[in-house]
């Protein structure tokens, strides 16, 4: 009798099935492509297009968006995001100086009352972009001064002189994501560090007390509730004063993958457990981004100061 090879065979990994809850119909509105139409004239990028975030028709749709800076090429490359990702080596990168001008003029073109300035991280750069992005800040409370900046920044390589000098400019919220609980960096923010993210909103909080520290996180990436808590508890101690948790969505297929969908009352139970610790507000939900609602969010924390 011929003896037989049983091949081992590995069961293929399921991926979690998209629950109805995180399921948005497809739409398009004629003011969403106008507003893209504009933000090309004026040659400037927003992290809800290249980020692909969920939110874009409703946010593109009330006239909301949030600029990103310092072109539209992350040097870095964490798993989790689609913004492209290229080495200064091998690609031009040259910072465009009608930048600043231009995210003011449209800001104002836009009427906003509440403006979100971020960037992709230029580790090329010796001060990582923070001269741009504060020119950026001082051109938008410029063009409106009854405004209010968000500014939701890299970590800079850790140079605290850079953050301060994006802070010295004058923004209403300083915001730098942590995005996801440390045992997970490696994995999810490979060129980051979580203690130096931590430290970024520390010095923050320090240098200028007067505004308001915030920072954000996915999960659904393989994270305990506990590890959450624990985030949310070292966010507190650095002196943060808003934190956003949201769903992680997988934006490519080249991206890391979900691991998964966060049930819904976890939200209710981080948000109030960050809050028990002090925080002004903790904004938890499903489709929650860092800048989603910030408006309402920065009024939120503000009536709780």
């Amino acid at each position: 009798m011929d003896s037989l090879v049983q091949l081992e065979t590995r069961p293929a990994k399921v991926r979690p099935r998209l629950p109805e809850f995180l399921r948005k119909p497809a739409t398009s509105f004629p003011a969403v492509e106008e507003l893209k139409r504009r933000l090309r004239g004026h040659h400037l990028h927003t992290v809800c297009e290249s980020a692909r975030c969920p939110n874009i028709h409703e946010c593109f749709e009330r006239g909301a968006a949030t600029f990103m800076i310092l072109g539209n090429t992350c040097t870095r490359g964490c798993t989790f995001c689609s913004v492209p990702k290229g080495s200064p080596e091998k690609q031009a990168m040259a910072l465009d100086a009608a930048e600043p001008e231009n995210v003011a003029r449209m800001a104002a073109e836009m009427k906003l009352a509440y403006v979100v300035i971020t960037s992709v991280n230029r580790d090329d750069l010796a001060d990582g972009g923070s001269h741009h992005f504060a020119a950026t800040v001082r051109a938008v409370r410029r063009a409106l001064p009854e405004a209010r900046v968000e500014v939701l920044t890299p970590d800079f390589c850790g140079d605290l002189d850079a953050v301060g000098r994006v802070l010295d400019a004058g923004p209403h919220v300083f915001n730098h994501n942590m995005e996801t609980i440390r045992r997970l960096y490696r994995k999810v923010r490979p060129q980051a560090d979580y203690e130096q993210s931590l430290a970024v909103l520390a010095f923050a909080r320090r240098h200028s007390p007067d505004v308001l520290t915030k920072s954000g996180l996915m999960v659904g990436l393989g994270e305990s509730e506990e590890e959450v808590n624990q985030l949310l508890a070292d966010l507190h101690a650095a002196g943060t004063e808003v934190a956003t948790i949201g769903q992680y969505l997988q934006p490519t297929r080249r991206n890391i993958a979900v691991a998964e969908y966060v049930p819904l009352d976890r939200y209710e139970r981080w948000r109030a457990y960050g809050e028990s610790l002090g925080m002004k507000s903790v904004f938890a939900g499903p489709f929650v981004r860092s800048s989603y609602m910030a408006d309402h969010v920065h009024q939120r924390a503000g009536d709780a100061r």
